[in-house]
């Protein structure tokens, strides 16, 4: 033993190693010498056989052909058998069934390509119900705020409510509600195509997030907002209050604008967000941290809640109405922060829900999603 894992292969396995290509088994090019060895030896008896009976030789011909396509024919719908259930699992997958895989069981290249392409199958198969998904989940979210406008300006036409500044607002909502999702599935769009470089610069953190956190004040205690709620305070910690970063801001604001959003979402009557950053390991690291004080992600929830169109089961605090989310905002902020080389992930907290995202902060490379 050397590490305390596997021991190191003795002297006959790696002679068997070695001897690899050789293996009929595990070799189509060792089948196909074994198949034509086996045509030599037979017709090479069959000839001895001839001269010490006298057999015409017209005879021992007709017999070695014989011979030589029965093992050919063996060998060849051996070789060949994958080949042909590749060909009708693929038949299968140009009409939508992504389900069928390619049962070969060989050691041999086929075998591996039989392995590779059941694997290919898989992933269609993942991408196609993701697809799926995806017009579900697309179509749902856009049919509910178009109804609602709908249902606002039907009334308005027919008479049945005047168009005042609260019939507007109602209207104004959706509208707002429809540019959010839109703007969201842009970004989701360039996520997918890889055309989203990364443009890192230093930064200093404070007047940064006081920035942020500014914005998100302005839009929680807008009166036209679905999720207006001036009740909640929003607190920044920074230390040291010099700490400087290095990002791209850009990314990163949705980051922090998307987990404030979501805190004050599920945050009490009365209740505090707050956004702490701190030095992170290396040079212009960053660890940021979003806390409220909700109801928290339970904790099987916790590997999903980064999912597109995952709006989580949590409970939503009492007093308060449903959010109206479209369950995209922290798969955007999953995605800046990959884009960065980082991480994000629920952390445990006494209270409420904390969210930890750390940034590498060296200079990454101008990578793709």
């Amino acid at each position: 033993m050397t590490d305390g894992s596997t021991p190191p292969p003795g002297l006959g396995s790696r002679i068997w190693l070695a001897l690899r290509p050789l293996d009929p088994y595990r070799s189509v090019k060792a089948a196909l010498g074994a198949l034509v060895i086996g045509s030599v030896a037979i017709t090479t008896l069959l000839v001895f056989m001839a001269i010490r009976s006298a057999t015409e030789l017209r005879v021992i011909t007709v017999f070695s052909i014989i011979a030589s396509l029965l093992i050919t024919q063996f060998v060849a719908h051996g070789l060949t058998a994958p080949l042909d259930e590749m060909t009708e699992v693929t038949r299968a997958m140009a009409q939508g069934d992504y389900t069928r895989r390619v049962q070969a069981r060989r050691r041999d290249e086929f075998g591996d390509l039989a392995d590779a392409f059941n694997r290919m199958a898989a992933d269609l198969e993942a991408v196609d119900t993701h697809r799926k998904e995806l017009v579900a989940n697309v179509s749902h979210e856009l049919r509910t705020p178009i109804a609602g406008l709908r249902a606002v300006l039907e009334n308005v036409v027919d008479g049945v409510s005047e168009p005042d500044p609260e019939t507007m607002r109602t209207a104004l909502r959706q509208t707002e509600r429809l540019g959010r999702l839109v703007e969201q599935l842009l970004d989701l769009s360039r996520l997918d195509n890889g055309v989203v470089p990364l443009r890192a610069r230093r930064f200093e953190v404070w007047p940064y997030l006081a920035g942020v956190l500014k914005e998100a004040g302005m839009a929680c205690g807008s009166g036209s907002s679905p999720r207006a709620r001036k009740d909640v305070h929003l607190h920044l910690d920074v230390a040291p209050p010099e700490l400087t970063a290095h990002a791209d801001v850009e990314r990163l604001h949705q980051v922090v604008a998307n987990l404030v959003d979501n805190a004050v979402k599920h945050s009490p009557p009365h209740g505090r967000v707050t956004v702490r950053a701190r030095r992170g390991e290396g040079p212009q690291s960053l660890a940021l941290e979003v806390l409220d004080e909700g109801p928290g992600i339970p904790a099987s929830e916790r590997d999903r809640v980064f999912e597109r169109f995952n709006r989580g089961s949590g409970a939503q605090p009492a007093g308060q109405p449903g959010d109206g989310g479209t369950g995209l905002g922290l798969a955007i902020a999953r995605w800046a922060v990959d884009l960065h080389g980082g991480s994000i992930g629920v952390a445990e907290s006494p209270r409420g829900c904390r969210i930890k995202v750390t940034l590498p902060g060296q200079a990454p490379r101008a990578g793709l999603a």
